[in-house]
């Protein structure tokens, strides 16, 4: 799997600040929200070790985890590559 991929849920102000972010770098993402989608927490949960809180936030095949850890990569300097990565 490539790309940018969110497991979210409609009134999640965290899911809210992921999806600004990754629109602020002009990234396009496929988004789930487990609310419409039930089936698919289980889904999530087993591709983030057991997470159940969203979002979780997958780029390619890596785990970023949720909002936080996204932010921590932004200001780390290390998102742009991982998302370079993603694309390429």
């Amino acid at each position: 799997m490539s790309g940018v991929v969110m497991y979210s849920s409609r009134f999640c102000p965290f899911c809210s600040a992921a999806k600004r972010l990754l629109a602020a770098r002009g990234v396009s993402f496929e988004e789930i929200d487990v609310d419409f989608e039930p089936e698919r927490r289980t889904e999530m949960m087993a591709r983030a070790g057991g997470r159940h809180t969203v979002p979780q936030i997958f780029v390619g095949e890596h785990h970023v985890g949720g909002c936080d850890e996204l932010y921590a990569l932004e200001r780390a300097g290390e998102l742009a590559p991982l998302l370079e990565g993603a694309a390429s």
